[in-house]
């Protein structure tokens, strides 16, 4: 069943929705408070990401819509930050962990978010200009291009 939130529109002006995980191991519980936690212990005022998508499915709201995210340098105040728990396997490994609650939750999310910012590019962390990651862990861009 696809989870609704409810969502506002953000004052500011939104050219991207990136998608992230949290690089914690499969099926490990992580939620926005402990995103919360590992972003202050590195300096920052709190959380990076908007939206946090729980194992369970469950969509937290972290950072509010209309404060500029910390989730992609250079790219920060004109997008939206939305991030999975997982994508790394039991060896540490970058792997899609999404759950099947995962990958619906993410889906019913950013069709909302799509109806507010319309022209918002989606795509992964790992498709911004100079990210040597893999993070999300999957081909966002691909995956989401119908949406």
């Amino acid at each position: 069943m696809e989870q609704q939130i409810k969502l506002k529109k953000s004052l500011r002006k939104i050219n991207y929705i990136a998608v992230h995980c949290t690089a914690t191991k499969e099926n490990y519980y992580f939620d926005k408070v402990d995103i919360d936690r590992w972003h202050r212990n590195l300096g920052w005022n709190g959380i990076g990401y908007n939206y946090v998508v729980l194992l369970d499915g469950t969509i937290q709201e972290g950072r509010d819509i209309n404060q500029v995210p910390s989730h992609v340098k250079g790219y920060n105040s004109n997008s939206i930050g939305i991030v999975y728990v997982g994508g790394l396997d039991g060896n540490m490994n970058a792997k899609d962990t999404r759950t099947p609650k995962q990958k619906e939750a993410m889906v019913g999310l950013l069709k909302q978010l799509r109806v507010l910012y319309p022209k918002a590019i989606i795509q992964g962390h790992r498709d911004f200009p100079k990210v040597a990651k893999a993070c999300p862990c999957f081909d966002a861009k691909t995956e989401y291009k119908s949406i």
